[in-house]
């Protein structure tokens, strides 16, 4: 069995063990398994109680990573996200330290990242970009591998502070949560109110993560499912009554990285047309700026991207 085949079976197996912390949501569990394999971040939209919190909490425990969670509110400052120099006394003379903040860990929660002021938001754009913080002339780099999931409640906006396209951007992934079936929605309460507990057991750890990293980025493409893939994103900037503003450049990267991701968990060694079609709607979906036909419609922007796709073909 060749490396490759050796960390298919391994993510396979991380998959499943999810799986027994999350009820449902294998379409939710999938996609933020592709990020998390192509090194993004990814944005999470549904209502509250859906089990977002502890899908993050499962994958830290099945990737044996260090898990911090950030309640994002309105009087939240900066400082509470990155960190911020103190002064301690030492050897008689005061000197400054930096105290970490919670940023620091393998796999950030920014939940409701949307209800805290656009200064505060930005406070993580370094780090979901550069995969460093910067306080005062001091530059700290985060650990690897550095993980953010921030959610977001698509009905109440009152008291919100919407996300900048330039940041909605810094996301990988936009991941709709969507609510559990009736059998789900029992099996959560059996799960939740029963006295026994699933038990998630480690399945790879940081070094092997970053291996499986380093195996899907060597997944070839071919030359007609790259064409492909910029046929697409170039497709976002024609003439479209449902489209306002196209998928920045950034789109056509995600969408290279994400598919091959897919095809390393599908169990194959290069990247098919399957592959780019499935992630288009998580890759696209928040890089679209719709018009006022499409608002005025109701037309989503998963809609708009079938319809892109069903151009291509």
């Amino acid at each position: 069995m060749t490396e490759i085949e050796v960390y298919q079976n391994k993510i396979r197996e991380c998959e499943a063990e999810i799986g027994k912390g999350i009820i449902g949501q294998k379409d939710v569990v999938r996609q933020v398994l592709l990020a998390l394999l192509s090194g993004g971040n990814v944005l999470l939209e549904g209502m509250p109680g859906l089990g977002k919190t502890m899908l993050v909490r499962t994958i830290s425990q099945v990737f044996r990573m260090s898990y911090k969670r950030i309640q994002f509110t309105p009087d939240l400052m900066p400082s509470d996200v990155t960190g911020t120099n103190i002064m301690v006394k030492e050897e008689g003379r005061s000197v400054f330290r930096f105290e970490e903040g919670p940023v620091f860990a393998n796999l950030v929660l920014a939940d409701e990242i949307n209800r805290a002021t656009p200064k505060t938001q930005a406070a993580l754009l370094e780090a979901m970009q550069e995969h460093t913080v910067t306080v005062g002339k001091e530059s700290h780099v985060l650990t690897e591998p550095f993980f953010v999931l921030a959610t977001q409640n698509p009905i109440e906006q009152e008291g919100t502070y919407p996300l900048p396209e330039a940041q909605l951007d810094r996301f990988l992934l936009k991941v709709l949560v969507p609510f559990p079936t009736r059998e789900e929605l029992k099996g959560i309460v059996e799960l939740t109110e029963g006295k026994k507990k699933p038990v998630i057991q480690p399945m790879m750890d940081e070094k092997e993560l970053l291996t499986a990293r380093k195996l899907v980025s060597e997944i070839p493409i071919a030359e007609a499912v790259m064409d492909e893939i910029l046929d697409l994103v170039m497709a976002t900037h024609e003439a479209n009554p449902y489209i306002r503003e196209g998928a920045s450049p950034r789109a056509a990267q995600a969408i290279v990285k994400t598919a091959r991701a897919r095809a390393f968990m599908e169990g194959r060694f290069n990247v098919a047309f399957e592959d780019v079609e499935a992630v288009a709607y998580p890759v696209l979906r928040h890089r679209l700026i719709l018009s006022f036909d499409a608002v005025s419609e109701g037309v989503t922007e998963d809609a708009v991207i079938t319809g892109l796709l069903g151009g291509r073909k």
